[in-house]
């Protein structure tokens, strides 16, 4: 039985508890073009440093991004609000399932501090699924965008956020905030929702997406999706179209990669023309923006990306 294993603090101990007992899923062998370099740079330890310093957590660590030696070498990121504990237990993700502890009412200020120290142009912030709180925790999203704004007053701000599922008013309460883009991921196909993302609802994340533009429609969305998970074209192309009519202006596609047999396996690793031909057709159907390549992550060259977008809209 392979079980995960988080040995970073403390004694060794089980990642995944919850998903220890689940069969072992097959694991194909990874691709030339998926490979990516082990992050050893002064760039990527120093950022280690900020980020360590400050007590904070990022999504780079706790997903085990691909990305995370480019980026850090760089300076560049993704704090994840609220603890490194989440309520759900998506069968793809390598974040830790549990019953998160009580919020930090001094995290605001040290995600801004760090942002400060780390000099980014661009701040990506996300964070774990909060179901057990009454807002979601859209309240301590805003406390971040605040904060962040108060000590970076030439930072743009960008928000991940989860889906705050049957919590009234969370939406509301965080482009009250004014992050300077909303993203919020759909992950997968619909059809894929109840072994990929047993937790959440597709067309919850599309309103999600359509009420934002609702109560601002100048705020930019943005949101993205993994294949590799036995998802046919068909169904990546509807994907699409569903976000269209919430008139989301940004798409994501990457690569799916799994964490550890016990989630959910591979089903097949897409070529890089694949990936371009999709982002030929997401244009088409109308995105503003759209990367789509086996590395491409939400927060994966955000900040340039995000300037090009803000750019196109000025000349449109």
């Amino acid at each position: 039985m392979t079980v995960v294993i988080d040995n970073v603090l403390g004694p060794v101990m089980p990642r995944h508890p919850e998903k220890a007992h689940r069969p072992d899923q097959p694991a194909l062998r990874k691709p030339d073009w998926i490979r990516v370099k082990a992050p050893v740079s002064p760039g990527y330890l120093e950022t280690q440093r900020i980020v360590r310093a400050n007590g904070l957590h990022t999504v780079c660590e706790e997903a085990g991004c691909p990305n995370i030696g480019e980026c850090w070498e760089k300076k560049h990121a993704t704090f994840m609000i609220m603890g490194d504990t989440c309520t759900r237990a998506c069968a793809f993700c390598n974040v830790k399932t549990g019953l998160p502890g009580a919020l930090d009412a001094a995290e605001p200020e040290h995600v801004a501090e760090a942002t400060r120290k780390l000099g980014l142009s661009h701040v990506v912030v996300t964070s774990v699924d909060r179901d057990d709180l009454d807002d979601g925790g859209a309240t301590h999203f805003a406390a971040v965008i605040g904060a962040i704004r108060a000590r970076c007053l030439d930072t743009s701000i960008e928000v991940l956020t989860p889906d705050f599922l049957r919590k009234d008013g969370a939406i509301e309460t965080v482009v009250a905030a004014r992050p300077d883009i909303f993203n919020h991921n759909l992950e997968t196909v619909p059809a894929k929702y109840l072994t990929v993302r047993p937790g959440a609802r597709y067309f919850t994340s599309i309103r999600l997406l359509q009420r934002v533009k609702e109560i601002d429609p100048g705020m930019f969305t943005k949101s993205g999706i993994m294949v590799g998970l036995g998802e046919t074209r068909n169904e990546i192309l509807q994907v699409m179209d569903d976000l269209r009519s919430a008139d989301v202006d940004f798409l994501t596609i990457g690569q799916y990669l799994q964490p550890s047999r016990k989630h959910h396996a591979v089903i097949r690793f897409m070529p890089p023309e694949e990936f371009q031909a999709l982002a030929t057709i997401a244009y088409a159907k109308g995105f503003s923006m759209v990367s789509a390549s086996p590395l491409t992550r939400s927060s994966h060259h955000a900040g340039e990306d995000f300037a090009r977008l803000r750019a196109l809209r000025a000349t449109r």
